[in-house]
């Protein structure tokens, strides 16, 4: 979300075919996720568990290396938008870590209480709201133009040394890393588990194309 936005404030639509290249590319990775854990009731880290034990171990240290600057970068972004929105800190000023500790309280209820039928349709109802606000705002810059370019502003050239290492940071990152194919397995395996609706294997297909192609 940091990225794209950045992106677009810096270039304007110039990287709009990088980033649908991009998420072309990366899609059969992500769909084979949930294609795989559909198929064979496993999910993909199983999977590398069977081709012996140095994959295992390579994505262990690539989880290990990532997660935690991740997780970190994803609540404090998360934290700062709930911060701007309520104005936490303006009431509470010396709480300045507040807003992340209530970002990770909030996920912890969710997943502790509501488990993962609860986050499930919390994430349907987020992602329609983020599908439909970005249609908006995108559908409004056709009809009102750029917005005024800030006085001293400089627009980065796309071959300097600079952008060239950014739009590689946002290729990465869009819609998301390549190691999470494996939670897209794992996800569906946890759907299949219930026993009231549990889908199909071309229901799975079809929500995980839907779900892709909007975010």
């Amino acid at each position: 979300m940091v990225q794209s936005t950045r992106a677009g404030a810096e270039f304007g639509f110039a990287l709009v075919g990088i980033i649908i290249a991009v998420n072309v590319f990366k899609f059969p990775f992500f769909e084979f996720g949930s294609r795989y854990a559909a198929a064979q009731g496993e999910s993909l880290i199983d999977g590398y568990r069977r081709l012996g034990k140095v994959p295992l171990w390579l994505y262990f240290l690539v989880i290990i290396l990532s997660m935690f600057f991740v997780s970190a970068a994803v609540v404090f972004v998360t934290a700062g938008f709930m911060d701007n929105l309520f104005g936490i800190s303006d009431h509470w000023p010396a709480l300045r870590l507040l807003p992340s500790f209530l970002v990770l309280a909030i996920c912890f209820g969710i997943l502790y209480f509501g488990k993962f039928s609860t986050l499930t349709e919390i994430i349907k109802v987020v992602g329609v709201i983020l599908l439909l606000s970005t249609l908006i705002a995108f559908v409004l810059t056709l009809f009102h133009g750029r917005a005024p370019m800030i006085e001293g502003f400089i627009q980065p050239s796309l071959f300097s040394d600079k952008s060239i290492f950014f739009i590689i940071a946002l290729m990465g990152w869009m819609p998301t890393a390549l190691d999470l194919s494996t939670w897209n397995s794992l996800w569906t395996l946890e759907k299949m588990k219930d026993p009231n609706n549990a889908p199909s294997f071309k229901q799975i297909i079809s929500e995980f194309n839907w779900g892709y192609w909007i975010t």
